[in-house]
């Protein structure tokens, strides 16, 4: 098993739901397919989709609910079957 991170596309805030009252779009211990959305990055009211690029298993999601995160930051660490 290989280990990968997901990283914020851009600087803005990392939201894990797609509304206050959503459940989290992942959680630790989730089955993801490559192209899933994983967290949202708020930027000037625009949201953008952060997604994973292989399929995986979520290991741990390193940034708190609406954090401010950098460009290239690690937000979400996969274990990859490989």
């Amino acid at each position: 098993m290989a280990t990968e991170y997901v990283a914020a596309p851009m600087p803005g805030v990392f939201y894990r739901r797609t509304a206050p009252d959503e459940p989290a779009l992942v959680e630790v211990g989730d089955e993801v397919s490559e192209g899933d959305t994983v967290a949202l990055i708020g930027v000037m009211k625009n949201f953008h989709d952060i997604t994973v690029p292989s399929d995986g298993v979520v290991a741990d999601i390193l940034i708190e609910n609406e954090a401010e995160v950098e460009a290239g930051q690690d937000v979400i660490e996969l274990t990859i079957d490989g």
